[in-house]
């Protein structure tokens, strides 16, 4: 695909600590993984003395500031499960529309446009929906608009390690932690393979069979999604 998806795939590549096939090799460094501790982020994003304190991390997301790091990233993703907007499977028409125009083979001027516009719009509902993070950085780049487009690679890049730096996904022990369920396609998606199997799996865990795009390495990989159904059934307890 022509889609532009390189620093993604070497965002991912040196994040992860699995490899395709399984089973981490003897030489690989491993970078520093760590279970989220989510009592404790709670407490952080909504305490106004934090400097964790949500709107004032959402507030310095937002202005585009390129010096927050891996905690404050981790702070970012994990404590919006605890904002009033907060709806895992909030799916919106504008993001279906963007989907059916992005994967077309070819865009005109006015087609990139349009991206643009339903990602923006998307992503003003959804700020963490990735897919159309990918899509927006796609259509910057294709508008020679490369500044913006930075910086939303630098988003996205930062909100993938804050998913991988939560584990390894090579067992339910080593789980990563998710806060929506599409964001696991994300990951897969994002080393250039596809999802071949999805299966949930008692008490809070999905597990994915993923393969290689050209068959060229498989792995399964485990995904912890407590939390997300805790939160969503507090607040949507029908």
């Amino acid at each position: 695909m022509k889609k532009l998806l390189t620093v993604i795939l070497i965002c991912v590549a040196v994040a992860m600590t699995v490899p395709m096939t399984g089973a981490p090799s003897k030489g690989d460094k491993k970078p520093l993984t760590e279970r989220p501790d989510m009592e404790q982020i709670k407490r952080d994003v909504t305490d106004p003395k934090s400097q964790y304190y949500y709107p004032k991390l959402m507030a310095r997301y937002e202005q585009n500031e390129t010096v927050m790091n891996l905690d404050d990233y981790r702070h970012l993703y994990y404590g919006y499960l605890f904002q009033e907007d907060f709806n895992p499977y909030r799916h919106s028409e504008v993001s279906s529309k963007n989907e059916s125009l992005y994967y077309k083979s070819k865009h005109t001027r006015a087609e990139l446009d349009s991206i643009i516009t339903y990602a923006k719009e998307a992503l003003s509902d959804n700020p963490f929906d990735l897919s159309q993070m990918n899509f927006l950085i796609y259509a910057l780049r294709a508008r020679g608009k490369v500044n913006l487009a930075n910086i939303w690679q630098y988003r996205l890049n930062h909100l993938l390690q804050a998913i991988v730096s939560s584990g390894t996904g090579a067992d339910k022990e080593n789980a990563w932690y998710v806060i929506n369920p599409r964001h696991e396609y994300n990951i897969i998606n994002f080393q250039n393979a596809v999802v071949k199997h999805q299966q949930y799996e008692e008490p809070y865990y999905d597990r994915i069979d993923a393969e290689k795009n050209g068959g060229k390495g498989s792995g399964t990989y485990y995904f912890n999604i407590r939390n997300l159904l805790e939160e969503y059934y507090r607040k949507f307890p029908e």
